[in-house]
């Protein structure tokens, strides 16, 4: 399984992945999804949202164990964010299989669309639509960088954008369910052991930050006279940090654009994204 995948949405410059919702890479992801679930004769279908879902055992007698993750991937991102879920919950399944167990429940395996956030700026679209967390207008109203609207995207790649929106009765069917996932930093490895049980998920925000100044020429432009909004953005760059150091929390700027881009240029618009996680939402807005 991980040879098949190896390849899809590689970069051959950085070699990480950039497997982003609603691609190329994305629906390649797609087809192995639903090609894994085939061939072991599970029942496979698409829910209202795009997620994948694959059953052993009839999913509407409730009460469901299941598992997954999603492969999608945040810009050159790793092999196992992600996919480590999906290929696992396949080989898990294999290995029952391979000692008779027999499951009085049904056995599912999803793959969430669109988790990452990474084309349209908001984590775990699937999901949150699922759980009615997101509405369906709120999530007409996602675009990219390139301004392609999600309703755009999704019709693109062949799926139908009216139809998004909470699905109680597919979330009514879930009676327990367990992600395996890559740890993505240093916790396990300080600590010396194999595996870790998240007991929370930290509250989690973004935000986008605009910056407006004056363009103008870098070489011949004083600096009494200008404008300049990179000084703001690194200000509050370091601001941001120094916050999240007394909080207890993580704050990062990881997305930057600026007008007109210019080397020898003083910018009239920077823009930044922050991202921001903390222990508990208190903490998070403080």
């Amino acid at each position: 399984m991980w040879r098949q995948l190896l390849p899809v949405g590689r970069d051959a410059a950085s070699g990480g992945y950039r497997r982003f919702a609603w691609t190329g890479a994305d629906s390649d992801c797609r087809s192995w999804f639903e090609e894994q679930a085939r061939s072991r004769r599970l029942a496979y279908e698409v829910d209202r949202n795009g997620n994948q879902w694959a059953w052993l055992g009839d999913p509407a007698q409730g009460d469901a164990v299941v598992t997954g993750s999603h492969l999608d991937s945040v810009p050159d991102g790793g092999a196992f964010d992600g996919p480590l879920g999906v290929v696992s919950a396949f080989a898990a399944l294999d290995e029952l299989r391979h000692r008779g167990v027999r499951s009085a429940r049904p056995l599912g395996i999803v793959n969430f669309g669109d988790e990452e956030g990474a084309r349209f700026g908001l984590a775990c679209v699937g999901s949150r639509l699922t759980a009615g967390v997101l509405t369906a207008e709120q999530a007409h109203r996602l675009t990219d960088a390139d301004g392609i609207t999600l309703p755009r995207a999704m019709e693109a790649a062949g799926y139908d954008p009216d139809a998004i929106g909470a699905d109680p009765e597919r979330l009514d069917r879930i009676g327990a369910f367990v992600e395996l996932h890559v740890e993505q930093g240093r916790a396990l490895d300080l600590s010396g052991d194999r595996i870790g049980i998240a007991s929370a998920i930290w509250p989690h925000g973004r935000w986008r930050f605009d910056f407006r100044g004056e363009a103008n020429h870098a070489g011949t432009t004083r600096l009494a006279d200008r404008r300049d909004p990179m000084l703001s953005y690194a200000e509050t760059v370091l601001a941001a940090r120094r916050e999240a150091e007394l909080a207890g929390a993580v704050a990062t700027f990881g997305k930057i654009a600026v007008e007109p881009n210019g080397v020898n240029a003083i910018p009239s618009l920077v823009r930044g994204w922050l991202d921001s996680r903390a222990a508990d939402q208190e903490r998070l807005d403080a």
